[in-house]
């Protein structure tokens, strides 16, 4: 009997050893887990901390600087030339900085400027493929061309917006709304696709 007690009491010690290591290694594994949930590492608490420091309307922002090409009639009437301009687009997008800059005029030797003096830029916005450009009604009033100066005029302004990819036409508005022509030359009524035979 006194064998088998010793045997039995051998195997209740084992059993309480292994259930002890056992309790201890998983509190050991939750205190850990417990840790890394409260405490961040240190480089997502620097960020964190430096995004909170600079408040957004005064973080620094980069100037943002396109080359874009405006097109102005040769001083002959005889097509358009593309002139390299390089705009600002932090303000404006670059369509309507495209267009400022071509309301700019030239001062390059060969070309003339074709916009009419006082016309002014309202809107350009592009949507499924086609540019809306809205000119002040000088653009119209003012224009004092035949047929030839016209096309040179439509002409500067689809090209330089359908030197993007994305534009395929160009719709000109005047304050708003649609015109049939500019002096009776050209039809404006509808989208106008690139005058890639214009470009010299």
């Amino acid at each position: 009997m006194k064998g088998r007690d010793a045997e039995m009491l051998m195997q209740s010690n084992y059993k309480k050893s292994v259930c002890a290591l056992t309790c201890a290694a998983f509190l050991t594994l939750a205190a850990g887990c417990s840790d890394e949930q409260r405490q961040p590492t240190a480089a997502s608490s620097v960020e964190s901390q430096s995004d909170k420091d600079v408040p957004e309307c005064c973080r620094p922002k980069e100037p943002k600087a396109l080359k874009v090409n405006v097109y102005y009639p040769k001083d002959d009437g005889m097509g358009l030339v593309a002139v390299t301009r390089t705009v600002n687009t932090e303000k404006d997008d670059k369509y309507t900085a495209a267009m400022k800059s071509l309301l700019t005029g030239t001062k390059e030797k060969g070309q003339i400027t074709v916009i009419p003096k006082k016309a002014k830029l309202h809107s350009v916005k592009v949507q499924d493929g086609t540019a809306t450009v809205d000119f002040s009604k000088e653009l119209q009033q003012n224009f004092s061309g035949g047929s030839t100066g016209e096309e040179m005029l439509v002409g500067s302004i689809v090209d330089t917006l359908t030197e993007f990819p994305e534009v395929k036409n160009v719709q000109i508005l005047i304050d708003g709304a649609k015109v049939e022509t500019l002096s009776g030359h050209m039809d404006l009524s509808e989208p106008i696709a690139r005058m890639s035979e214009l470009v010299k």
